[in-house]
Parts: structure tokens; sequence; C-alpha cells
């Protein structure tokens, strides 16, 4: 599986450094065709803005940023956000559980990484599963991906990177787009659009629905018996659980004048899961469905001193639940009761300001206030915490140097101070770029690490208990990166080689059950005895040592002849960490992934044919304490058609397979997979859109 992604990474890069391209404009390369009105373009130099927090052109930033743009994914035929990362950026993995998916990035795990909507932090988990439905593809302008700490900007979590979710702002006087999609295992996906542009107004209301049906690879799951012995028996427990969501966003844009402008936004989102239910027949049933929901608001305003000073004001509010809706008689419940099992809320205020003082330089002020609150039942949590923070950062130009220097002060209720330093340093001749990069990230002890109180029956199966720690430090790391670029018209290519130390990252470890634990579950987990006989081992938070994580990324990306766009990306990591003086795989890491992903077009008329073939490769995932998850390859094709011949009307049908070469693990559940997947699988879609 090594040497496949490597040879075919160094193919990629190979062939489109080799051929020859003719220029057109430096900032995008347009397809041809024979209808401008159906042309897209294909952008190599887009304008981003997580690196610094300043707009800038991609090649023009101190710090290397990948970019994911809404006519990738919607030339992939992609509508679900983690397949999106998965077939396109190679430093992201999702590790796939029936309760969620389990990000990581660069060898660290979900809370390491911070993602973003619009620059404003996103919550909610499942089982501390990132619950990806939150993300409203059809709004997507682009995806930009900052790899390694950038806590002198964004404050606590961003130590592995960041993933900052960019949407789009209504731009025509109206327009409504119908989006649908549907594959096999019942997934299917709606999604409505309105768009609204009217003079100094405009408002944007988006509608999702999605779904899916349970699904199993195999009939069977692992049994181990009192001693040690593993069986087998059937079980209706699924290898991905079906459900169906709803989520409503709504935005408000005004611009008073060409100075002042306002925006507010909401979102709803709901979501039930649909288990199989448990009865005396069957194993692997459950008592209760998962029900998620949420409210977000957003608001704020821009003000623009002049052509080259602004002040902007940003208040956001999450408010995140996961409940029980019970399917059986229960604990005293019945089938339409709920429960509570887990609250999230999240406030935050944030004042910016962008100056640029000289005509070679801009600087950047910030005050953040913050509020995390947490309630658990199944944890028995109840707390909060808030920060305060305050940062700066300048960036000068000086000839063909570019550097930047920043840093922060927060001071975390429960975690003390931490002061957060950046540097970057750029230098360009021609059409190259060299970075270099040192950047200091912390992760403060999430309340949950601190306070959790928490037992699980897994479903009949071992049970686990998990202890919360009130001695743990935050986590802190120390990231340096070298990086070289080329671009031109057509094309471009960037390595990137990273360093991350880590100290006191907190992770979660197994120990023996002992008399004491014992006595501690009775009094604040009120086990009975035979829950108590059942128990093995018992989980707590604690610090590791230290940890290291190296790597090495390289992107390139083609338009090797108009219509035809090639790029491949290849990511190596190695991620490990030192628990009680031995050194051992960081759990969930993964050494080896490459994308590669071939997309041709062309336009006939009022006609446009789009092919899109996109892959992923990947080595083994790595589990200390237990058997690792087997690498795979995985590809998909897509095809999209477009007719605008209609005034005002353009229509978008798509036909594609995706896991076209059938790759599936069917091994029994109580494993660990690197891929669910049901296999191969038909897919089609329409978008009409009237503008």
């Amino acid at each position: 599986m090594k040497k496949a992604i490597i040879t075919c990474c160094v193919f990629t890069a190979s062939l489109v450094s080799g051929l020859a391209v003719e220029p057109q404009d430096s900032t995008t390369v347009r397809r041809m065709g024979q209808n401008p009105d159906v042309a897209k373009e294909f952008e190599l130099n887009p304008v981003v803005v997580t690196g610094t927090g300043t707009h800038q052109r991609l090649k023009n930033t101190t710090a290397p940023v990948a970019v994911v743009t809404a006519n990738e994914i919607k030339r992939a035929g992609i509508t679900d956000f983690q397949q999106a990362m998965t077939m396109m950026v190679p430093s992201l993995s999702f590790n796939p559980t029936t309760m969620g998916s389990y990000l990581m990035m660069n060898g660290l795990g979900n809370k390491y990484v911070l993602i973003l909507v619009n620059g404003h932090k996103l919550i909610g988990d499942i089982s501390n599963n990132i619950d990806l439905g939150r993300i409203d593809m059809s709004r997507i302008k682009r995806i930009e991906v900052l790899n390694g700490a950038a806590s002198s900007i964004y404050g606590s979590d961003a130590i592995a990177g960041v993933i900052n979710i960019i949407t789009n702002d209504p731009e025509d006087e109206i327009t409504f787009t119908s989006s649908s999609k549907y594959s096999g295992k019942g997934q299917y996906t709606q999604d409505l659009n309105l768009d609204i542009a009217k003079g100094k107004f405009g408002s944007s209301t988006a509608y999702r629905h999605t779904q899916a049906n349970n699904w199993q690879n195999s009939p069977y799951e692992t049994v181990t018996a009192k001693d040690g012995t593993v069986g087998l028996r059937e079980t209706v427990y699924p290898l991905s659980f079906g459900y169906h969501s709803n989520s409503i966003n709504q935005k408000f844009t005004f611009k008073a004048n060409d100075q002042l402008s306002f925006y507010a936004s909401g979102n709803y989102y709901w979501k039930l899961t649909d288990r199989p239910v448990k009865t005396k027949d069957t194993n692997g049933g459950f008592n209760y469905d998962l029900h998620n929901e949420s409210w977000r608001f957003e608001g704020g305003g821009l003000y623009r001193i002049n052509n080259r000073n602004s002040i902007k004001l940003d208040l956001t509010a999450d408010d995140y639940s996961q409940n029980h809706k019970f399917i059986t008689d229960y604990q005293g419940y019945v089938p339409g009761d709920y429960a509570m099992s887990k609250r999230q809320k999240y406030y935050n205020a944030e004042l910016r300001g962008v100056f640029h003082f000289t005509q070679n330089s801009n600087t950047v002020f910030g005050l953040n206030a913050r509020e995390d609150k947490l309630k658990s039942s199944s944890g028995d949590v109840e707390g909060d915490a808030y920060t305060l923070s305050a940062y700066a950062q300048h960036e000068l130009m000086w000839n063909a140097f570019k550097a930047t220097v920043g840093a922060r002060y927060d001071y975390h209720e429960l975690a003390g101070s931490h002061f957060s330093p950046k540097a970057t340093l750029m230098y360009s001749v021609g059409g190259f770029n060299f970075r270099a990069t040192y950047a200091h990230g912390f992760l403060s002890p999430q309340l949950n690490e601190l306070y959790y109180k928490y037992y699980n029956d897994n479903a009949g199966k071992k049970p686990t208990i998990t202890i919360g720690n009130k001695n743990l430090k935050a986590g802190k790391s120390n990231y340096v990166s070298l990086n070289a670029e080329y671009r031109n018209d057509r094309f471009s290519m960037s390595v990137t080689g990273y360093l991350n130390y880590l100290n006191d990252m907190i992770t979660r470890k197994a120990y023996p059950i002992t008399d004491e634990v014992i006595n501690w579950s009775r009094q604040n987990l009120h086990l009975t005895e035979e829950q108590i006989d059942r128990l093995e081992d018992y989980s707590l938070y604690v610090n590791f040592d230290r940890a290291i994580v190296r790597g090495v990324q390289v992107d390139a990306s083609a338009n090797l002849f108009p219509g035809f766009i090639v790029t491949g990306n290849y990511s190596y990591t190695y991620s490990r960490g030192k628990l009680d003086g031995v050194w051992q795989n960081i759990e969930r890491s993964i050494r080896h992934t490459g994308t590669i992903a071939a997309n041709y077009s062309h336009s006939w008329g009022y006609y446009r044919l789009n092919i899109n073939l996109n892959g992923r490769l990947q080595s083994k995932r790595l589990f200390p304490d237990e058997d690792d998850a087997p690498g795979y390859g995985i590809w998909n094709i897509n095809t999209r058609h477009t007719f605008d011949h209609i005034k005002h009307v353009q229509i978008e049908p798509s036909i594609g397979i995706d896991n076209i070469f059938n790759k599936k693990d069917c091994r029994p559940k109580g494993v660990n997979y690197a891929l669910l997947s049901p296999g191969r699988m038909l897919t089609v879609g329409l978008i009409v859109k009237f503008y």
C-alpha cells in the first residue's frame, strides 16, 4: 500500500511538472467552451483568509494554506463534508465508527483541530465525534485548511490545524436552486436555496434534508468468553446507523453605505438516528435512538474607516444538545419519551481591527471573550469556563521578503494564563515562494476531561468507565515548518516539511479495576453488583509526557490542456507519544495518505460535459493496544451534464459510481475499521437553478 501511494503521487507530480503549458491570466484559467455563460474557472490563486486572518491571494500568504473550492466539490458530485475532506485533503482522515466519525489531522485527534464557519468556532459532538451534519455543503464557497498550530490568532484548540469553511453571500438579484442526490443504502440529500440581493439588502435561505438506512457488511460480531476465547454470533448491530436530519439556515446582510455594513444569521439543526430495536430474540438492538438538536446565531458589523483600515465586531451563540429518544420500555421510560444526555453551549464576542499604517504593512489587533458550558447527565457534569483574550499581528513587506509576527494572550478560568507567539517569513523570486514558520499552540482541558464520571454498557458487551481528572494541565505545542512552492499560470506545486512538538497532551489511558475504583463506582455511578462484576478496566484522562509529529506534504495541481485538470497530493505523518516512559504510535494515526483527481470539461453550445475521477489511498490506521485497521484505496467517478438553453434556467443532471472497485471490509463487528463502505454504489443527482 505504501509503495502504491508513493508511486501514484510521484507519477502525478512528474506528469504535471513535465508538460509544457501556455500562459494565461495569472489568477484563473478559464476552461474552453463555446458558450461563455456556462464556462467555469479553474482557480490556481484564490483569495484566502485563514493563514493570517486577513484576505490575501493564496500565493501571497506567508502561511501555506490548502484550498478546496466549491467548483471542485461540485465536479466530484460530493454533498457530504466528510467525503469532500477524505477525497481531497490527505492530511485529514476520519476514523469511522457507528457513533460518528473521529476526525484526525496531521496525526492528532479532533479536539486538536479547530473547525470554523466564516472564522467562527463550530461546536457539537456525538460521543466525542464531531457532528459533521451541521455543515451545510450547499452554501460553501471554499474550504481553507491551515496545518499546524495557530493559537496566536485563534486561541485554544488550534494545534493540529484549522479548517475554515467559507460560505457564499447573495450576489444575483434573485436565485433559487434545488439540488438532489441519491445513492445506495437509502442515502438521499435534498438542498433548497433562495438568494436575494436587492440594493442594500441581501438574504440567503437554505434548507437541507439528509437520510440513510442502517446497513451491515457482516451479520456477525466477535464475542470474547471469560476464558479468553473469541467466537462469533449473529447481530443486528449496524456497521453504519441510519438517520434522517433537517437543517435551516438564514442570513441577512445590510449595507448601510460604503463604510458601514451589518449581518445576522441563524441556524437550526435536527437529527434522529434510526437504530434497530432491542428484543429478547436478537443481539445488538437498542432501547433508544439518538436525537441531536442545535441552534446557532451570529451577528455583527463592519466599519470601514477608509479603503485601508476597518473595524469588525462578531457575536456568536451556539447551543447543541444530544438526547435519547426511547423506542422500548426502559428504566421507567416508554417509547416516545426523551431524556437529555448532553448539552453544550458556546458564547463568543470578538472585536478586530485591521490597519495599514504604511504602504507595505498591515496590522491586526483583536479582543475576544468566550464562555463554554457543558451539562451531561451521562457523565454527571455541569460546569462552565470563560476565556479572555487579546492578540496582535503585524505583517511587513520589503523587496522580495514578507514577514508576519504575532502573539496572543489568553486567560482561561480553569487553566490560567497562556502566551502564544507566531512568526513566519516568506521569500519570493520568479514563480517560487519559500516559507518558514514557527507557531505555538495550546489546548485547555475540556470540561468533560476534568469532571466526567461516565459508565457505558456498550450495548451489553464489555462495559467501560471513563473518569475525569482535575489535575490535568493544558496541552502545549511548538510547530515549525519549511515550505517550497512553485506557481505559474497553469501549474502549482508545494512541498512542506514540519515538526510539531507537544507537551502534556491529553488522552485516555486504561487501568485495571481496583477496589478503590469499585467503591468510587458505587458512590458516584450507582452501579449494581452485576455491572461491577463485568468491569475489567477503567479509563482515566491523563497527560502524555510528550508527543512528536513529523510530516511531509506534497501538493500538485495543473491545467494540462484546455478543460483537463489533474491534482495529486501526498501526506506522510509519523505521530508518536510518550506515556509512562514508553513511546508508542498515537492512536488512530496514519503514516501514508494520497489523493488523486482528474477532471475533464468541455462545452458544445448550450451543453457542457464534466467528468471527474477521484481517488484516495491510505496505509493502515495504527492502534497501539489493539489490531491496526487495514489500509485501502477507493475510487469514485462522477459525470455532470449541464443544459443552459432555457432562459433563466440551468439544469444539471449527474450520474456516477462511488467505490468503483467495490472495496469494503466484511469482517465481523468488533474490529477496527478504516473504511466504512457498503461497496460499489450508483449515484444520481439533479440540480435545477432559476436565476
